[in-house]
């Protein structure tokens, strides 16, 4: 392997832990949201959060490119605080990924969040516990297999991303050239060699994810 592959796989580990921490944070008031409300938009943010597992990535990131380019209202926004444009930036991959691997972490907690129920919630309160203290003390490590399941899957989408780095990030050597890109250009090149040892690495990373949360679920289930 060359030295740009062993920077896309840096470049893609980077992206994939900090897109799964910023998802994390973000994924678990909206799945604790879901999980607990009664409003008529739960049905509405709920599939929302989805869309990203039946749209196209690649429209995804059409879409995601024109909101954050030049003429878009993000990208007017960021442009007018000083960050400058998003699109072909590593920060555009993160915003990219986040959204994109959304359902992927918002689902598992939400299921979580959901098969813990009311019961311990309201033990918390008879014990004169506030809600933030019963969400923190009782209802996380309740839910504790739900976010290893999110993050494992969280972490493991953002690695196999191409449509919408591709559309959003583009091909830059060092910026944004992940792992999937690097894959994408030994083809392009006709130097299989080389994409087999990224393809097979991608292959025994997948198959060691789906082996963890499916250990993990037997286990307990037993």
């Amino acid at each position: 392997m060359s030295p740009e592959d062993f920077t896309a796989i840096a470049l893609t580990a980077k992206l994939a832990a900090l897109s799964t921490l910023l998802l994390l944070i973000v994924g678990t008031p909206i799945a604790w949201w879901l999980a607990r409300s009664r409003s008529r938009l739960r049905s509405v943010v709920g599939a929302i959060v989805t869309l990203p597992l039946v749209l196209p990535p690649a429209v995804l990131g059409f879409y995601l490119l024109v909101l954050m380019g030049p003429q878009g209202p993000v990208g007017q926004l960021t442009h007018a605080l000083g960050l400058g444009l998003l699109p072909f930036t590593f920060a555009g991959l993160v915003v990219g990924s986040v959204i994109y691997s959304m359902p992927f972490v918002v689902q598992p907690l939400q299921q979580a969040f959901t098969a813990m129920g009311a019961h311990p919630l309201e033990a918390a309160a008879t014990l004169r516990a506030s809600p933030w203290d019963a969400f923190v003390s009782v209802a996380l490590p309740l839910a504790r297999p739900g976010f290893v399941t999110a993050t494992v899957l969280g972490f493991a989408h953002t690695v196999g991303e191409f449509g919408v780095v591709l559309m959003l990030g583009g091909n830059i050597p060092g910026k944004t050239q992940v792992l999937s890109m690097a894959i994408y250009n030994h083809v392009e090149a006709m130097e299989y060699a080389n994409a087999h040892w990224l393809s097979g690495g991608m292959l025994v990373f997948s198959f060691a994810v789906l082996l963890l949360l499916y250990s993990r679920s037997w286990s307990r289930q037993s």
